[in-house]
């Protein structure tokens, strides 16, 4: 178990109070309309598996029920950070160009 703080109310809490929502910034096709199966298929359900730092939204299911981005270890679940969506782009944009 782990605690995340929530960019928006600011609470810190168990994360049992929080929904998990998937990988961050996955880009969805341009052009949906003529995606082929596979493509879909591969947008849908071929995520990143990371063992380390990942980039994941999760929602305030049970506080003020707004998402952010929080920016974990998945090795030993450390937290490195909680941003609103846009303040998250920022800083993942940022750790990229530095990459």
């Amino acid at each position: 178990m782990f605690v995340i703080r929530c960019p928006h109310c600011c609470e810190v809490r168990e994360e049992e109070e929080f929904s998990y929502s998937g990988e961050a910034f996955v880009a969805r096709p341009s052009a949906p309309e003529i995606e082929s199966d596979e493509n879909w298929g591969d947008y849908l359900f071929m995520k990143r598996n990371v063992k380390g730092w990942h980039w994941e939204m999760w929602g305030h299911s049970s506080g003020c029920r707004k998402f952010f981005v929080v920016k974990r270890n998945t090795a030993n679940h450390s937290i490195g950070g909680a941003w609103s969506l846009t303040e998250a782009r920022k800083e993942y944009d940022a750790e990229e160009a530095n990459a």
